[in-house]
């Protein structure tokens, strides 16, 4: 009697493999998939080796050293890499030369669904206006311009057969939690206006999103979708709110102190970014919805 063969493993790459891309490797490995990474922080490769992935390697991602390391052939790659830090100068040494190196070594092989975890900064609205993927972007900050360049890279890249890119709000999570380390380290005044939308998601919202890219329809194709709540709601209120879980005092804004977390970079208009994120399309098209839908979902669970 001849055995069956066993299913196809299916393969993923992750290029950046940190706070998001960790978690994605956790869920895939439960999976069963076959996992690989290349970090530049050794100390990241340790933990992602005792997390027991397939492969772990550590160069710059910009580089061509790494190349020959990984096959060419994988059913996914995940490119979730953050600034490498030192201002613009990191932003495009990680989202420009990083993805043109990733896409050199992926052009002579064959990539199944590539997803770029790019971001809503993006956006350069500043009227509290609603947006969606359709909003223009010709007045971004320097680095949203930057996102905005590394997206256009994916576009007739050779070596993919599709790609997505993801627009991710303001990301918290377990062990990441800005504002309530702030608040529990006695912080009551904030830099900026109380009135400011923030568009937040939750990091395990965003790997399920990225899930739902990866095992999308095969006729959903090289698309761009904001990841977001769908619940944005005024910074005052969020931070408020944290206060109020937290037992601290009531928060005060500084308007006249605020600071993009766009490098400080304003809109051509000189206002601070201020919009509130559509995210309705990946849920229409890819059946994507966030387990933590508001930002008192999320943050009841993290200060439990």
């Amino acid at each position: 009697m001849s055995s069956k063969p066993l299913p196809h493993q299916p393969t993923l790459v992750i290029f950046g493999c940190g706070y998001v891309g960790s978690e994605i490797a956790r869920q895939a490995l439960a999976k069963g998939w076959q996992v690989r990474a290349l970090t530049r922080n050794p100390e990241k490769a340790q933990a992602l080796r005792a997390l027991g992935l397939t492969q772990v390697e550590v160069a710059d991602l910009d580089s061509d050293a790494w190349h020959d390391k990984f096959d060419r052939d994988q059913d996914f790659v995940l490119n979730c890499v953050s600034s490498a830090g030192g201002g613009i100068d990191g932003y495009r040494k990680s989202y420009i030369d990083g993805q043109r190196s990733i896409l050199k070594w992926a052009a002579t092989g064959h990539i199944g669904t590539y997803v770029y975890t790019s971001a809503t900064s993006v956006y350069p609205q500043a009227d509290g206006e609603w947006v969606d993927e359709t909003a223009p972007t010709e007045n971004a900050s320097e680095t949203g311009s930057l996102l905005l360049e590394s997206e256009d890279l994916l576009k007739g890249a050779p070596g993919l057969s599709r790609w997505f890119a993801l627009r991710l709000g303001g990301i918290y999570g377990p062990n990441r939690h800005y504002f309530v380390d702030m608040l529990k380290a006695g912080k009551t005044e904030f830099p900026g206006s109380g009135e400011t939308w923030l568009n937040l998601i939750h990091r395990d919202d965003i790997a399920r999103a990225v899930f739902a890219a990866f095992e999308a329809p095969a006729q959903v194709a090289n698309r761009i979708y904001n990841v977001t709540d769908g619940h944005p709601a005024p910074r005052g209120e969020i931070i408020g709110w944290l206060a109020q879980q937290c037992g601290q005092p009531e928060p005060v804004f500084a308007p006249d102190q605020a600071r993009s977390r766009d490098s400080g970079r304003r809109s051509e208009a000189g206002r601070m970014p201020d919009r509130r994120i559509d995210a309705g399309l990946i849920e229409r098209e890819l059946g994507w919805k966030p387990a933590y839908p508001t930002y008192k979902d999320g943050f009841t669970e993290i200060l439990r």
